[in-house]
């Protein structure tokens, strides 16, 4: 009997369904809070259920219209990505990566403060990170902040950012919202499928477009 946790037959890349999507996994890549690797991501790919990937394409397509196009910076995040996270926390003693992304900030208040979830619905499969590339300019849309900084900065409702970029925020915002997409307080870049398929179910199986196939 397959484990259901193992199961990635509801799961899709969001590429085939979103083929302009630009992606940038940074877990993937050592340029991320912790400075390394995260275990589970096998490829630089953005995975989704198929309700999630569904509904971001009408995402895309109605951005498209106003000269976006999205820009994901992590989707699917395996169950075992998630300890990574919460050892490092917990037990690892390195830093170096504090002065990028949680300069105001302990290490062990990343996850009191709500930035990292020592249970994550990203691992459901229906909640991704992103933000917006202006095709005019090619750059991203200057969101007041980056990416994973931990900090007030980065909730969606701080308002010590110029005009300019909470309005950009709240162009992303309203997109998702209006696309069945719920924001996260702590997060400008983080959303989640309102009526996810799989709210119980933290799946394991790896970021990985060759295991989708088997």
């Amino acid at each position: 009997m397959i484990n259901p946790a193992m199961d990635p037959s509801g799961f899709v890349l969001l590429a085939d369904f979103v083929p302009g999507v630009i992606q940038e996994i940074r877990y993937y890549t050592t340029y991320n809070f912790i400075g390394d690797r995260i275990d589970g991501y096998e490829e630089p790919c953005s995975l989704l259920t198929v309700e999630a990937a569904r509904a971001l394409k009408a995402v895309a397509g109605e951005l498209l219209v106003q000269g976006y196009r999205l820009k994901i910076f992590d989707a699917y995040r395996p169950a075992c990505a998630v300890k990574h996270f919460v050892l490092w926390g917990i037990e690892d003693q390195d830093i170096r990566m504090k002065p990028y992304f949680y300069p105001s900030l302990e290490k062990q208040a990343l996850f009191s403060e709500g930035y990292i979830a020592s249970k994550s619905n990203h691992s459901r499969g229906s909640a991704l990170d992103l933000t917006l590339l202006d095709m005019r300019t090619g750059k991203e849309l200057d969101m007041g902040g980056p990416f994973d900084f931990f900090s007030e900065l980065s909730h969606p409702d701080f308002r010590g950012i110029t005009d300019e970029q909470y309005a950009n925020r709240m162009i992303l915002q309203r997109v998702m919202v209006r696309n069945g997409f719920e924001p996260y307080e702590c997060e400008w870049w983080h959303f989640r499928l309102a009526n996810e398929p799989y709210p119980d179910t933290y799946f394991e199986f790896p970021v990985s477009s060759a295991f989708l196939k088997r």
